[in-house]
């Protein structure tokens, strides 16, 4: 009797795991699951939404680098601005994302020169490109 019983509870907790792990499993894990081999797909949009007014130059979804070709604004003639995008990892996470950018002004000769960017610009925009993950993950899994 104790034998049947016991075969019965095992039954049913596998019956029941497998219920769960199909039907009402982790949303986000499902969705990292179908990107496997790349980096999160949140992260990723993100930085493609933030940036959405530099020009791409090269986007590697599979190694987590999005390189942005040099802009100029209106509003400053004489400067421009790229950025690099490295996604660290497959998970949201604070530390997944990582960004540079670079900063060039005119000289007295009309030719680009490098200048210095605040380091805070960088992790000002690494945490745009964060709360924006953070919301596109939200309002896809509800």
């Amino acid at each position: 009797m104790v034998k049947y019983v016991f075969s019965a509870a095992i039954a049913g907790m596998l019956m029941v795991s497998g219920c769960q792990s199909k039907s009402g499993g982790n949303a986000e894990a499902r969705v990292i699951q179908q990107n496997i081999g790349s980096v999160n797909p949140y992260l990723w949009r993100a930085s493609l939404d933030t940036f959405e007014d530099l020009p791409v130059a090269t986007a590697d979804p599979i190694g987590g680098l999005i390189t942005y070709d040099w802009k100029s604004y209106a509003a400053a003639p004489n400067e421009r601005i790229k950025a690099t995008v490295y996604i660290l990892d497959t998970r949201l996470r604070a530390d997944g994302v990582k960004v540079s950018v670079f900063r060039q002004e005119k000289n007295e000769a009309g030719e680009w020169a490098d200048v210095d960017v605040d380091p805070e610009t960088a992790l000002q925009l690494e945490n745009k490109i964060l709360d924006r993950a953070r919301l596109l993950k939200n309002s896809q899994l509800g």
